[in-house]
């Protein structure tokens, strides 16, 4: 007799702005700098240890409505009107008009164009690759200075105003909360240390092509900026990370400078935000971009399908190390594109940020 066993799935609550931001952000002389970190901060925890009390075996999965039709999303925007029970009152499903909210726009646009990338790119018909539904709550909390997805939705605060802006004008970062959604049915990657970093690398890689194939972008034409329009105009910076440059897209009084290490050479070791999953991911992502820049033409296409291909295809370990992730992207990277430019490309890129490929 054999005994099934169930792959357990960690309690999921990630958000795009990390900790230590508001850690600094809280700790401001300025009361309207501070008091709005400080409740941001006590929000997270509460979702986050609700979170775990909601946790069971197997990752949440809500089916797609009756009769509702495969390779389409199934979108639904709420409103928290500035409170914090989810989801908040229905006010755009889909196909409906989102009317004059932009919020309500952007968020069912950027649900949208994510749902456009996995499907056309990749053949994945949304998070679980079976119809799941989208669904995101805005207007979550006052001055709430972060986006989450807590295991079953999107959540967006409209910022403070003076640091943080609405959380919904940046396409990659919907894209990139709802690829921890992904990740959450696929790897499953443990939020800590490397796997983390990898966790919220893959996040920002993905986020970044929703927005390159939005904008019908090649690797050379984008950005590679998460998070452009989030930062309050007299913030000094450009986006909260940058994968062409980790380290370098802000660097403010108040808000402090990017921590991202570009290379293992500046790893940083610290047990502050899982073991630095924010801070550390820089390395992954600049060998994502490193790749892809070296590849050319649309990003989304070839080095995006090797990182997928590793994503999803089962041999990534839940505590996965950079050096494992590495030598996977070369494994897919040489099953789909043989012994070619690609390959070379990808183990390039891994050279040049200080992992190994064993």
């Amino acid at each position: 007799m054999t005994t099934k066993t169930h792959r357990y799935v960690q309690p999921v609550f990630c958000t795009i702005i990390p900790p230590h931001v508001l850690d600094r952000l809280a700790q401001a002389d300025d009361p309207a700098l501070s008091r709005p970190a400080r409740r941001t901060l006590q929000r997270d925890a509460f979702e986050r240890t609700q979170r775990r009390l909601t946790t069971v075996i197997g990752a949440p999965s809500v089916a797609a409505p009756v009769g509702a039709e495969p390779g389409k999303p199934h979108r639904t925007i709420y409103d928290a009107a500035h409170g914090t029970d989810l989801p908040g009152q229905k006010v755009c499903g889909e196909g409906d008009e989102p009317g004059s909210d932009s919020t309500v726009s952007r968020a069912y646009a950027g649900l949208g164009a994510t749902f456009e990338l996995l499907l056309k790119a990749y053949g994945r018909d949304s998070i679980d690759g079976d119809g799941m539904p989208l669904d995101a709550t805005v207007h979550y909390d006052r001055d709430y200075n972060n986006a989450f997805w807590n295991g079953e939705q999107m959540v967006f605060g409209d910022g403070d105003g003076e640091i943080f802006l609405d959380f919904t004008v940046a396409t990659d970062v919907i894209g990139h909360e709802l690829t921890h959604g992904v990740t959450q049915h696929t790897a499953n990657l443990a939020y800590f240390g490397q796997s983390g970093a990898l966790n919220e690398s893959l996040s920002d890689v993905f986020g970044s092509l929703v927005k390159q194939y939005d904008l019908g972008q090649t690797a050379d034409e984008a950005d590679w900026l998460i998070g452009v329009g989030l930062l309050a105009p007299h913030v000094t910076g450009r986006a909260l990370r940058s994968m062409k440059e980790p380290g370098t897209a802000y660097d403010d009084d108040v808000l402090g400078k990017d921590p991202q290490p570009a290379t293992m050479d500046d790893y940083v070791h610290t047990g502050r935000d899982n073991g630095g999953v924010h801070i550390n991911s820089g390395i992954p992502n600049h060998a994502f971009y490193l790749a892809a820049a070296d590849i050319g033409g649309h990003a989304w296409e070839k080095a995006g399908q090797v990182w997928y291909d590793v994503l999803t295809g089962g041999r990534l370990e839940t505590d996965a190390t950079f050096t494992d992730f590495a030598a996977l992207t070369a494994r897919a990277a040489r099953a789909r594109y043989g012994e070619g430019d690609e390959l070379r490309a990808v183990t390039r890129a891994w050279e040049q940020v200080g992992v190994r490929i064993r």
